[in-house]
């Protein structure tokens, strides 16, 4: 017998052992089980129990006890950065002379696993974001809580770089080639060729990013399924623990599942407040030209992701809804590289808290994706305007908001829009003030509410139908 089937044997004892509700003092209460391709999940009263599979694939190997215990091990120490309340301990599986099993007990650990405080599916954010749960005020904090995890991480240098990006292509394109055919004529030879062009633009880029710190041990699968909603707060967890080469990335390479994900459910709205709230704490500008290649990336990765789910489901009807979702992350990935000019927003008026209302709802369904680039113009004028250049630079759409009183502030705007040659777009928010040049700003009725006058904004940023339509289909 082969170790791996040693190892799946022992496993099966182990597993046997999990599923009863008597092992954990239960007597006759109910085990739940919730099964992934690479873990075992057991739920029994308000603990879960996550058992490694004896399994190996390129990117991990659990076939050894030893292994599988360094892989528990790892994840509790990682995952607490973010989730202390959440990850309790690593407990093992014991077998005593007389043939019984127990938890820590006497005699050889057959194997391990890692205990967690229980929580509800229902407050998993894909459920919510299925369940229309997902507010702003929560993707502000989590953007927040994303940034915080960034700037505790460790630095990893030996890791990331152009050389990390590349690596990740050439996996993308080995498993997407296995998928190719079911796939049924997505182009996934467009979308090799626009992210291997794209690096080649970055590259320098990227290694300089490494060298200054930004490649760290971040999450690694930083998407909705891997957040919860934990006393009230965003909570990350089961973050990439078995592969270094995934878990030590460049922090907006993280970041960008996250956008990624909410962009591709359709919330590319809430996925701008995470931005926004992501950079108000961990201030990014150059690295922003990057942006479009890293969620291609994930688009990549998705995509063969769900394909490979699609294989192996019993329904019919679920294989085509994943396919068709794989083909649609597909023609995103492509999207997200696609030539675009960033614009200047500035949006001004007296009324603060329906100007900030509106801001916040344009900047969420500006193009390109993930959507402008919110700043606020306040005292230290000179500080917005420097940022917003260097993002515009970057490639990414920037909307100003303020009261904009002064001659000065008013040609800023339009001054900072012709140095970097991108589209200006001035909206004013209830009546204008004589001043206001009335060929580059467009007046909008505050007396009808935000959200009338959002529509209005859309009608402005996208004069061609196809963008209309598309910009109408990302507004709240």
């Amino acid at each position: 017998m082969t170790d791996i089937l040693c190892a799946l044997e022992e496993q099966g004892i182990v597993i046997d052992f999990l599923s009863h509700p008597a092992s954990y003092g239960l007597g006759d209460g109910a085990v739940e089980r919730i099964e992934t391709h690479c873990s075992i999940v057991f739920l029994a009263a308000d603990r879960a129990y996550k058992l490694k599979r004896a399994i190996r694939y390129a990117s991990l190997d659990y076939t050894t006890r030893a292994l599988r215990q360094a892989a528990c091990e790892a994840e509790l120490v990682l995952n607490r950065r973010t989730a202390p309340d959440l990850y309790l301990s690593v407990r093992s599986i014991n077998r005593d002379a007389g043939g019984r099993l127990a938890f820590d007990g006497p005699g050889f650990a057959l194997d391990h696993v890692v205990v967690m405080q229980r929580f509800a599916q229902t407050d998993l954010f894909d459920r919510m974001a299925e369940s229309g749960g997902l507010t702003p005020a929560l993707m502000q904090a989590l953007g927040g809580t994303v940034a915080h995890l960034h700037r505790i991480a460790e630095a990893t240098p030996a890791f990331g770089g152009s050389d990390g990006i590349r690596r990740v292509i050439a996996d993308n394109d080995r498993e997407l080639a296995k998928i190719a055919a079911a796939l049924d004529g997505a182009a996934v030879g467009t979308l090799s060729g626009s992210t291997r062009a794209a690096l080649d633009a970055m590259a320098a880029l990227l290694d300089r990013r490494r060298i200054e710190g930004k490649v760290r041990r971040c999450h690694g699968d930083l998407r909705l399924a891997n957040i919860c909603l934990y006393s009230g707060r965003p909570t990350l967890f089961d973050c990439i623990e078995f592969s270094e080469e995934i878990g030590c990335i460049d922090v907006l390479y993280d970041l960008a599942f996250l956008l990624m994900d909410l962009e591709l459910r359709g919330r590319g709205d809430l996925g701008n407040v995470v931005f926004n709230a992501y950079l108000d704490l961990a201030p990014e500008a150059a690295g922003l030209q990057a942006l479009p290649l890293f969620l291609a990336l994930r688009a990549a990765t998705r995509s063969y992701a769900l394909a490979g789910s699609a294989s192996r489901q019993a329904s019919p009807r679920q294989t085509a809804r994943l396919l068709a979702l794989a083909r649609r992350h597909i023609g995103a990935g492509i999207d997200f590289l696609a030539p675009r000019s960033p614009l200047l927003i500035a949006l001004g008026g007296p009324a603060d808290r329906e100007r900030a209302e509106l801001a916040a709802l344009l900047a969420g369904v500006t193009p390109p994706a993930p959507g402008a680039r919110l700043l606020h113009l306040t005292a230290s004028e000179d500080t917005t305007w420097r940022e917003a250049s260097a993002v515009l630079t970057a490639g990414c759409s920037v909307l100003v908001e303020g009261d904009f009183v002064e001659g000065p502030e008013l040609s800023a705007a339009t001054a900072l829009a012709s140095r970097r040659g991108v589209p200006f777009l001035g909206l004013w928010l209830g009546s204008p003030p004589p001043t206001l040049d009335a060929r580059l700003w467009r007046t909008l009725d505050a007396g009808h509410g935000v959200l009338a006058a959002l529509a209005s904004a859309v009608t402005l940023l996208a004069p061609t139908g196809a963008e209309r339509r598309e910009i109408a289909g990302r507004s709240p």
